[in-house]
């Protein structure tokens, strides 16, 4: 079993059935969870300096850790999440 991050991006404000979605879907998804962590405001650090980060259609909202087997597994999970932008999937590499 490999882990994998999963990155939601987009913000729009939640609604009862939105939020209702994304409970539903860590639901389903409950016995492949590692670990979870909603995002909020932000700022993005630069040698030039700090900028706020909007929350709009392009922000991280958050983040969800998940076992899967393989890429194609953490995919078809990812494709499964109510999303608003997207979901960015990446393969956790080991340090060890």
């Amino acid at each position: 079993m490999k882990k994998y991050v999963l990155l939601t991006v987009g913000f729009t404000q939640p609604t009862p059935k939105i939020m209702k979605s994304w409970t539903q879907w860590f639901k389903s998804i409950e016995d492949k969870i590692v670990d979870q962590i909603v995002l909020g405001n932000g700022k993005e650090v630069t040698r030039k300096g700090t900028a706020e980060l909007p929350m709009d259609k392009d922000a991280i909202t958050g983040y969800v850790v998940i076992n899967a087997e393989n890429m194609d597994e953490a995919i078809k999970i990812a494709q499964s999440c109510p999303m608003i932008t997207s979901t960015k999937v990446f393969e956790i590499m080991s340090h060890e």
